[in-house]
């Protein structure tokens, strides 16, 4: 990852860390003073979602290490142990305490207070989240564009998992101020508590669905992800199309990090080439695949013969 774009990403999380800081104390008064337990979810929500981005702080600090003697690939994939150490506080600090908040007023009910705070409060926070949502939406489509590629579909492969984790989680803060404001609504009008702890629940359900995918997919890159397919055709495409090569008989990629892929490759070489024409088209493989794919920072090629008709 170029130190642009980590910049970047840090400065993505830093806003939307702040903002859900600030967000966070705000909903828990509102929700006090309210009696809402769907507010009290939502300041929980929020409080998951500012100890999300200190642990992505630290996943793209410590991830930016330089590799050494201990680490000859470097520390990339660190970001996504702390990464997945954030899904799981968004799922124990924000899905968990709003499931057993919703249940708790829907067995027990509660005692409603004005809830007028609370409307300012949901009305503030939805302007800070779409701030960060929408530093986070800028990246992605900044991003996608520079890989040629949807934003959808950026988004289902990214490495960059604190981008996705920022986009993930102001999205659905988002809609969990709309299903806050329908509980207080609902709650309100009808002098119900079902209406408020219904909405507990939906963003506890919201909250699951964000950890579990970004416990996923982080899970995945720190076990050791390939790049997607269409990506590894067009290198194994780039070593075909070099001097003295005949065939790519087995090419792998493994992701280090948001920017840091390895590619290993058994290459078939012309059989009239010398040692030292292959010495050089090795050279110019490397070459090839670094200025079409710049993340791609190690490349191992073996000269091998293709097995026998």
């Amino acid at each position: 990852m170029t130190s642009s774009e980590a910049e970047e990403s840090l400065g993505t999380v830093i806003v939307a860390g702040l903002c859900n800081l600030g967000i966070a104390v705000a909903k828990a008064v509102a929700g006090v003073v309210s009696g809402s337990s769907a507010m009290l979810s939502e300041a929980a929500h929020s409080f998951a979602d500012t100890v999300t981005e200190l642990l992505l702080y630290a996943s793209i600090k410590r991830g930016a290490r330089p590799a050494d003697d201990a680490h000859p690939f470097g520390h990339g994939r660190e970001r996504y142990l702390w990464a997945l150490l954030a899904s799981v506080a968004t799922f124990v600090g924000g899905a968990v305490f709003s499931v057993n908040d919703g249940i708790h007023t829907l067995v027990d009910g509660e005692e409603l207070g004005s809830p007028t705070l609370s409307y300012l409060v949901l009305a503030v926070a939805f302007v800070l989240e779409g701030i960060s949502l929408r530093r986070a939406v800028r990246q992605v489509r900044s991003e996608s564009a520079r890989l040629g590629t949807g934003t959808r579909q950026y988004l289902r492969h990214t490495p960059d998992t604190a981008v996705k984790a920022v986009f993930l989680e102001d999205s659905a803060a988002l809609i969990g101020l709309l299903l806050a404001f329908g509980g207080l609504l609902g709650a309100q009008l009808s002098g119900s508590a079902v209406w408020d702890g219904v909405a507990s629940l939906l963003i506890g359900a919201l909250l699951a669905w964000v950890a579990y995918v970004l416990g996923r997919d982080n899970s995945s890159l720190l076990i050791g992800r390939s790049l997607p397919q269409s990506f590894e055709d067009r290198i194994e495409q780039t070593l075909r199309q070099q001097p003295h090569v005949d065939a790519v008989l087995d090419l792998i990629t493994i992701l280090h990090g948001p920017k840091e892929v390895l590619v290993a490759a058994k290459v078939d070489f012309s059989d009239i080439a010398t040692a030292a024409q292959v010495e050089r088209a090795c050279d110019s493989a490397e070459q090839a695949v670094r200025t079409a794919f710049p993340a791609v920072t190690r490349i191992y090629l073996d000269p091998t013969p293709s097995p026998p008709a």
